[in-house]
């Protein structure tokens, strides 16, 4: 099956490269994790270029720079039931449908996206995000 459509709200499964990596030379994320795409657009030769942001276990040291994601919401996206956020200040941008995708079940391209946030809980998301960018504090590692 293909790629789904890259939207605002939907989590997919991603090698996400965390700005301290990247600041190190990494080129590749450690590990594969759900992450929450925030944005999608087009660029200059038509290409579809999408911003996620992390998914975590690891509590947020400032939790107004996270959304914690209910543990129903966790449940119907079919992730684990441990706590987790969703990180503002952090960011990866790539252009759709990138190589760091990963699928859950292989050869199954449609099997990285896990589902929709619910709008609320996108809502909280874009409102912090937009606060951790007045602030200076977000910046997305632009991913090849």
């Amino acid at each position: 099956m293909a790629f789904p459509k890259p939207e605002p709200g939907l989590v997919v499964r991603y090698s996400f490269l965390w700005r301290e990596q990247a600041d190190r030379g990494q080129e590749e994320g450690e590990k594969d994790r759900p992450c929450a795409i925030v944005m999608t657009t087009e660029d200059d030769q038509g290409d579809t270029v999408v911003i996620v942001l992390p998914v975590t276990h690891t509590p947020p040291g400032v939790p107004e720079l996270a959304v914690e994601i209910p543990a129903a919401t966790k449940a119907r996206l079919g992730l684990d039931d441990q706590p987790s956020w969703i990180i503002v200040t952090e960011a990866n941008r790539f252009i759709w449908p990138g190589p760091d995708l990963r699928p859950r079940n292989p050869g199954d391209a449609s099997s990285v996206a896990y589902g929709l946030l619910p709008a609320g809980l996108f809502t909280q998301v874009r409102d912090k995000l937009a606060r951790a960018i007045e602030l200076r504090l977000a910046r997305a590692v632009k991913r090849t």
